[in-house]
């Protein structure tokens, strides 16, 4: 604990010097937790950011319907502000140092935590004067190495775990090594999976015919080269074939514009309210919006896969019903995308011409529809939203 200590402490000598140069009171007052004590009792519930919340928004929307009295805390005010956005009471996460947590307990009369998948803070869990319990847990084997420099602190936390959900096996395993107790064991589960598809509409883009239109989904650089040749490889058998192509960060829109052009393919930006019609290649340069592009697309194949990112969700898609398509890559989702592969239910590819033939086998829009359900079957949890708070209230009632 000592080490954990001066560590913690050097972080939030960095963050408060941060905060005070850029003259956020705000902002600093929450981290500090000085704002002013708060009426009755609370559960509070941590989330590092933006996805950590959305997987897990069914079951504190589940909580919420049961009369939980919610506060959340994030660690980015972008995922402040989805919470917010949600009619929730949230704020920024208060610094994991004794006094402070000590201080954020005491004012909002904390009775309870949850806390989200790795995001495992010594003294908010140690302090707790209730049930600490923990959705979706992720503890990676570099990270359970990591934990081991600082003693037995890991099994003191987990020793004070009333119930924990494991995002894998392979994590519970390694809690179950670390020191959790046998009886907060809880299924293993997922919280990605528990996506539930927004209903989002663009009239500018209901020219697109979805059986005709594929998605290269959250593109790194080096990818696009690959998914635009094998759009030109496709569209010899296919020439009404068209592309949305949606690049992870949109600033390089311009860079991924130049390519598609030196490929020899027309193009129209969102970001320039060009229409789609006519244009080999619709460039997505947006934020927020891959909601409104997954029900467009038949087919999607999924970025990051193709190098050495680690690969992104094949849950948003998959809940859309599109067929999947990725690259050998899949780290960051691995057990997902073992599921995908045990159902046969995506094609997996590994450059510009096994893209290209995982388009033209998909061509049938009969195809698209059959692997697209088979995706989405293989992702879907074994335990609902509903049943989760259920076993989140057992560890609840009486205190809250």
């Amino acid at each position: 604990m000592l080490l954990y200590r001066s560590l913690v402490t050097l972080f939030a000598l960095k963050v408060v010097a941060g905060l005070v140069l850029r003259g956020d009171r705000n902002a600093l007052r929450q981290r500090l937790a000085l704002e002013a004590p708060a009426e009755g009792r609370h559960l509070w519930l941590h989330a590092a950011s933006n996805g950590e919340l959305a997987s897990a928004r069914p079951v504190i929307e589940a909580l919420a319907a049961r009369g939980v009295p919610l506060l959340v805390t994030c660690n980015s005010p972008t995922g402040v502000a989805l919470a917010q956005s949600w009619g929730l009471v949230a704020r920024l996460a208060p610094l994991d140092l004794a006094r402070v947590t000590r201080r954020m307990i005491r004012h909002w009369n904390i009775v309870a935590q949850v806390t989200m998948e790795s995001e495992l803070w010594p003294n908010r869990m140690l302090l707790c004067p209730g049930p600490v319990l923990i959705l979706g847990g992720r503890l990676s084997p570099g990270t359970a190495r990591g934990w081991r420099h600082f003693g037995g602190l890991l099994g003191r936390m987990l020793a004070r775990v009333a119930f924990l959900s494991a995002q894998d096996d392979g994590s519970l395993a390694r809690f179950r090594a670390a020191g959790l107790p046998p009886e907060a064991e809880g299924p293993v589960i997922d919280l990605k999976a528990f996506y539930a598809p927004p209903r989002l509409a663009d009239p500018s883009l209901s020219a697109l015919r979805r059986d005709g239109t594929w998605l290269a989904a959250s593109t790194h650089e080096g990818e696009e080269e690959i998914v635009l040749a094998a759009h030109a490889l496709a569209r010899r058998r296919d020439p009404g074939l068209t592309l949305i192509l949606a690049p992870r960060h949109p600033r390089r829109a311009d860079a991924v514009e130049r390519l598609v052009r030196a490929a020899g393919l027309s193009v129209a930006r969102r970001t320039r309210g060009d229409p789609p019609q006519g244009a080999d290649v619709y460039l997505a340069d947006t934020l927020g919006e891959m909601a409104l592009f997954y029900p467009l697309a038949g087919r999607v194949f999924i970025g990051g896969t193709l190098g050495d990112r680690g690969g992104h969700t094949p849950h948003e898609p998959a809940a859309f019903g599109a067929a999947l398509i990725h690259g050998p890559d899949v780290a960051n989702f691995r057990p997902a995308f073992a599921r995908l592969a045990e159902q046969q239910a995506a094609i997996g590819i590994e450059d510009a011409a096994t893209l290209a033939a995982a388009l033209e086998a998909l061509a049938d829009p009969e195809a698209q529809r059959r692997l697209g359900a088979r995706a989405r079957d293989a992702l879907a949890p074994a335990t609902d939203a509903g049943t989760l708070a259920d076993m989140l209230m057992q560890h609840l009632d009486g205190i809250i």
